[in-house]
């Protein structure tokens, strides 16, 4: 890497996705030599290049599973405490032999609170979840279109080097 490659690189924020792809595109550059000669210097920049985007991809993606699986499955347990308060409900009232209102409102309120903490944490988990795919989205274009811009600058500079 030249002193201004290096330059240009320390300008970018340490944990920033861009200066990984510089780094492993300009990494790409200097390294095609030997063996690597038989593969095109355009292919193997492309290669690293895509490799680093991909990276940059999977750890956006982390633990997005883990909050659509809670957003997908809260409103079901919700729905099993209901279930099971309106099966307490009845068994109550066959135990007692009357349908009196002491003998719902206990286990039908409590399957009602289960409905209402099901929903607590399935709306917010899929909202935040729409959120982050749409902000990895979004951020996955500039990501891509910087490649693209690194890819075409590292082809330049060898072509005129």
């Amino acid at each position: 890497m030249s002193f201004q490659e290096v330059e240009s690189v320390n300008q970018l924020e340490p944990t920033s996705p861009y200066r990984f792809i510089t780094t492993q595109g300009l990494e790409s550059a200097t390294k095609h030599s030997g063996l690597l000669d038989t593969i095109d210097f355009n292919t193997w920049v492309t290669l690293n290049i895509q490799r680093a985007v991909g990276r940059i991809q999977s750890n956006l993606h982390e633990g997005l599973s883990l909050l659509a699986t809670v957003g997908s499955t809260a409103p079901f347990v919700g729905l099993f405490g209901t279930v099971w308060g309106i099966y307490n409900a009845l068994v109550s009232i066959g135990l007692s032999g009357q349908a009196s209102i002491d003998k719902v409102a206990g286990p039908v309120g409590e399957s009602l609170i289960m409905t209402a903490i099901g929903l607590a944490v399935a709306v917010p988990a899929v909202l935040g979840y729409n959120l982050l795919v749409r902000r990895n989205k979004m951020m996955m274009e500039t990501v891509h279109s910087f490649g693209s811009d690194l890819h075409a600058v590292l082809l330049a500079g060898d072509a005129r080097g």
